[in-house]
C-alpha cells in the first residue's frame, strides 16, 4: 500500500517540486499551503508522515507540531526549513519534530529520510497496536469491538472501542482532555467535550462488574485503573 505524506509549505515552487519528486517514488502526497488547511488535513486524514516549514500563513511549524502531538505520538515530523539556528532546532525538536532538514537539500537524502521514518514507525505500531486486553475478569478484543466481563459480552460502537484503546495504551499516566478529543473526534471543541462526558458515563457502566475504572480528574483528563 503506497504511503501518504502531508506537506505543508507555502513556497509555490518548492511545494510543487517536492510533491512531484515524492510522487515518482511512489508515494501519496497531499500538499497545503498554509497551516490552518494543513491542520484540518492531518486531523482528518492520519498521513503516514508529515512534511513541514516552519514560517506558514495562519499558523506557524511549532505550533503546528505542538497540536500534531497532541493527537498522534507516533507518525513522524520533519521538518524541511531555511532557518538553521541552533534555537530554531532546538525549538522544532521541542514541538515534537522528529527530524530537522535545512534547505536547501537534495531530493535523495529527504526521500532516503522519509522511509527510514516510515520503516521505523510501521516497526514499533506493529509492537505496540493492542488486539485484546485482558485484567481479571474483564476482556475487551479491539479488533471484534466487543467487551467481556465473566459471562456478560458488550457489542461497543467504534468510538467506544476507540476511547478504551486510548485510556488502557496510556494507562500509567493521565490522557488530557484535548488529547482524547483531538485523537478521536477530532476537534476539542465544547460540544465534542460534552459528548465525551457521555461516553465516559457509558464506559463507567460497562466496568461496574469489574476491578477496573476510570478515575475523573477534573478538567485535567482521565486515568485507566486497575485493582
Amino acid at each position: 500500500m503506497k504511503k501518504r505524506i502531508l506537506l505543508i509549505e507555502d513556497d509555490q515552487n518548492l511545494g510543487f517540486l517536492i510533491q512531484d519528486q515524492l510522487q515518482q517514488h511512489g508515494f501519496i502526497v497531499e500538499w497545503f499551503k498554509d497551516g490552518e488547511s494543513g491542520k484540518n488535513s492531518f486531523i482528518k486524514n492520519a498521513p503516514d508522515i508529515c512534511l513541514l516549514d516552519v514560517m506558514l500563513p495562519k499558523s506557524d511549524g511549532f505550533t503546528l507540531a505542538r497540536k500534531f502531538r497532541l493527537k498522534d505520538q507516533i507518525t513522524p515530523i520533519l521538518f524541511l526549513t531555511a532557518r538553521d539556528m541552533l534555537e530554531d532546532k532546538l525549538n522544532a525538536f521541542k514541538s515534537g519534530a522528529d527530524d530537522y532538514i535545512t534547505k536547501p537539500f537534495s531530493m535523495e537524502e529527504l526521500v532516503y529520510r522519509i522511509n527510514v521514518f516510515l520503516k521505523r514507525t510501521t516497526n514499533s505500531q506493529d509492537a505496540i497496536e493492542p488486539s485484546q486486553y485482558a485484567h481479571k475478569n474483564l476482556i475487551i478484543d479491539f479488533r471484534k469491538n466487543l467487551l467481556k466481563i465473566t459471562k456478560d459480552e458488550i457489542k461497543l460502537t467504534e468510538k467506544e472501542k476507540e476511547l478504551f484503546k486510548i485510556l488502557i495504551s496510556n494507562k500509567d499516566r493521565i490522557v488530557k482532555r484535548e488529547e482524547i478529543l483531538l485523537n478521536i473526534w477530532g476537534d476539542d471543541d465544547y460540544f465534542k467535550g460534552r459528548s465525551l462526558d457521555v461516553f465516559i458515563s457509558k464506559l463507567r457502566k460497562y466496568l461496574v462488574k469489574s476491578s477496573n475504572r476510570i478515575e475523573n480528574y477534573h478538567s485535567i483528563g482521565f486515568k485507566w485503573e486497575e485493582a
